[in-house]
């Protein structure tokens, strides 16, 4: 497994990520054996960083990687955790919070769930607009120098926060969505993030399932997707059709649209880590491949060409989601 470091003071980490969300919320039941096991297939195969939230699942998730990781295997594993979001019973978002006081609080309950002493990468899920960046972050600097955290990311900020957070403390990482049909970022936070030193966990590099071969077939719309903008009405039908494109360039490189995707955001920087959603044995296995996958200059050019940005149809969030990211402000 190669390996990349998140920014100039953050963790060398594999350079593919588990994002490990979906084996608790947003897409539909998961099994929770085989969800055990694609994380433990995961460490075996080299695979260093697991993300996780303490809101997945109401702390579901967080609990599951607690019982992966026991035993040695802690050792294997660099541990990315969000905080922050607040949900009722019914699963509910009911805002976000990230004093002083409840980031500290937040910190201690994943400890416990997580069954572990120490986090390796603690941050905001989201930036609140009712909270200064920099009592967050001061907040997260004293669990650091506790013990308790050993770096700081940020989730979905802008450059003007970023600069902020970072002189409060060095910023390892920002995670943030990046694929071929996402690519915001690189208009200021990219630049901003080079200029820092700080690195990037790229999520939703296959868009949230959109650029499969799944997709492309007709599959399931369920979960976050029923309520992404990307993937109503005509707008899926001229998403698919980019993505139909992008299948032609990958199948002709003998690889899957997805591998395709994952080794795009991959190739835009040594910096970048890209974070898989695997909930299956299979679907780990597949995106591992991308590592293999080498795109010439020719490729990504090409790659451009077929799906260039201002031909996505949607926002990446729905409207009361997009107005909560900090990075679109």
């Amino acid at each position: 497994m190669r390996t990349r470091r998140l920014g100039a003071n953050g963790p060398t980490v594999s350079a593919l990520g588990l994002g490990a969300m979906g084996m608790s919320d947003f897409y539909g039941p998961a099994d929770e054996t085989e969800s055990v096991a694609t994380i433990h297939a995961a460490l075996d195969a080299g695979v260093t960083l697991i993300d996780t939230g303490d809101f997945y699942g109401m702390g579901h998730n967080e609990m599951l990687i607690g019982d992966a990781l026991k035993g040695a295997r802690r050792d294997n594993a660099i541990l990315s955790v969000k905080f922050g979001a607040q949900r009722g019973p019914d699963s509910a978002f009911l805002g976000f919070a990230s004093d002083p006081v409840a980031t500290k609080t937040a910190l201690a309950y994943s400890l416990k769930r997580l069954r572990v002493d120490y986090i390796d990468i603690y941050r905001p899920a989201r930036v609140s607009p009712l909270v200064p960046i920099e009592d967050t972050v001061g907040a997260i600097a004293d669990l650091v120098k506790a013990g308790y955290v050993r770096h700081i990311g940020l989730s979905e900020a802008g450059a003007e926060t970023i600069r902020r957070a970072h002189k409060v403390h060095p910023i390892a990482d920002l995670q943030i969505e990046y694929a071929i049909l996402s690519r915001g970022v690189e208009r200021d936070i990219l630049p901003t993030l080079r200029e820092l030193g700080i690195g990037v966990t790229a999520y939703g590099v296959l868009s949230r399932g959109l650029i499969s071969e799944s997709a492309l077939a007709g599959g399931s719309q369920g979960g976050f997707r029923a309520h992404s903008p990307r993937f109503q009405g005509e707008n899926l039908n001229k998403n698919l059709a980019l993505v139909a494109a992008l299948k032609t360039i990958a199948t002709e490189k003998d690889a899957t649209v997805a591998q395709l995707a994952i080794a795009w955001v991959a190739a835009q920087g040594d910096d970048i880590v890209p974070l898989v959603g695997a909930r299956k044995r299979e679907r780990l296995h597949e995106a591992l491949k991308a590592l293999d996958l080498t795109l010439s200059p020719e490729d990504l050019a090409r790659i451009a060409a077929a799906a260039p940005p201002e031909a996505v149809a949607g926002a990446r969030y729905a409207p009361d989601q997009m107005a909560m990211l900090d990075s679109e402000r």
